[in-house]
């Protein structure tokens, strides 16, 4: 399993409101499923946006994921980032690969990527 970290734009407009509350039940889906770990607003940025934290085998789900939006099916998405992203250090480790990069290997093995 793969984590990848999503960052969805949206653009402005009155049409976000229209289809927030069934963006936001289907994202409550995908946690159900296993499929998604966390989402929100991001603070403070020129547009709406968010994050959304997903669990997948395959970059292809996660893509189809966000095509499954709402947002997506209404145009709604004015930019979309997604990235893999490993989760070594923190409250999210244990989730992680748990194969640090070299240089910080020693670190890791020290305290477990807590």
């Amino acid at each position: 399993m793969n984590t990848y970290v999503v960052r969805m734009d949206h653009p402005d407009g009155p049409e976000w409101n229209t289809f927030v509350m069934e963006h936001v039940l289907y994202l409550k889906k995908l946690i159900d499923e296993g499929k998604l770990i966390a989402s929100g607003p991001l603070k403070g940025t020129p547009l709406r946006a968010g994050f959304l934290i997903f669990r997948t085998d395959q970059l292809e789900e996660v893509k189809a994921l966000v095509a499954g939006d709402p947002f997506a099916r209404e145009n709604l998405i004015a930019r979309l980032d997604i990235q893999e992203w490993d989760p070594l250090f923190g409250l999210l480790s244990d989730i992680s690969s748990k194969i640090p990069p070299e240089e910080l290997r020693a670190l890791f093995e020290e305290d477990g990527g807590k």
